[in-house]
């Protein structure tokens, strides 16, 4: 059977990018989808995707920034399904922008808020929840999470909080049957790049990547349901990423030069 036949899943930001990708991919199984973004328009175009494929789908539209929406999503997939469980943390913001061309630092609050606290706010709701069916949280952060990368200090920030909040939270669960899978994807091609705010604090409009040259967000998607099926302590998405990540430890300054390079070239 498939490791997430019948499961109560609750995918945040799943209206695009990765987040519809995993619900797709996940679809096929025939799992409980709950499907978590702003856009109720879009959400219901993702739930058509996924009941096409197998599965069944609610959708509820949510702002992760707010605490009381969080509560009310979880409240909302009990209520309809009876339980959860597996809840994957992926809807977030980006920047592109040195810090030094900031003119709006109000950015800098609205990451956070959206990109960590989302996270925390949705898991806090949850966790009851997944303790009764020894269930996953699944965290979509970054590899920038891993590492600073030039142009997106106030994301790189976040996704470092990520890391951080969600390894103690692992240590805390230890006994609970409750397993944490961090995902540290490398520059996927996604709407987040071309909504990613600049330095006056609105959306480019435009990818400032080389999208036809990274990985796609249903080969992320593939990648992110594997390392969840496995309970995956951690899933990096790429072998520059996985390689860099001990180079670190040795030849800190080679990898800041890789990652001053990848934002350079856009990919």
């Amino acid at each position: 059977m498939p490791a997430f036949a019948g499961r109560v899943i609750v995918v945040t930001g799943a209206s695009s990018g990765i987040g519809r990708a995993v619900c797709v991919e996940l679809a096929a199984q025939g799992p409980r989808l709950v499907l978590a973004a702003r856009d109720r328009t879009r959400l219901e175009e993702v739930a058509v995707a996924c009941r096409a494929r197998g599965a069944e789908a609610l959708v509820v539209p949510t702002d992760v920034s707010s605490e009381e929406a969080c509560r009310a999503l979880v409240a909302r997939t009990v209520e309809t399904f009876g339980g959860l469980d597996v809840l994957v943390n992926n809807a977030g913001r980006t920047m592109w922008a040195r810090l030094d061309e900031m003119q709006d630092l109000s950015l800098y609050p609205q990451l956070m808020q959206v990109n960590y606290m989302g996270c925390v706010y949705a898991t806090y709701y949850a966790l009851p929840h997944l303790e009764q069916r020894q269930g996953r949280i699944v965290v979509i952060a970054s590899v920038a999470g891993l590492t600073g990368v030039p142009t997106r200090t106030g994301y790189a920030a976040t996704k470092h909080a990520l890391f951080g909040f969600f390894d103690s939270l692992r240590i805390e669960l230890r006994g609970s049957g409750v397993t944490v899978t961090m995902v540290a994807p490398d520059f996927v091609a996604s709407e987040i790049h071309r909504r990613a705010m600049g330095p006056d604090g609105r959306p480019l409009g435009a990818s400032p990547i080389q999208e036809g040259r990274i990985m796609t967000a249903e080969a992320c998607a593939r990648m992110i349901v594997n390392g969840m099926a496995r309970r995956k302590r951690l899933v990096i998405g790429s072998l520059r990423a996985r390689v860099g990540r001990f180079v670190r430890l040795v030849a800190p300054a080679m990898v800041d030069r890789m990652a001053a390079r990848a934002v350079r070239q856009g990919r």
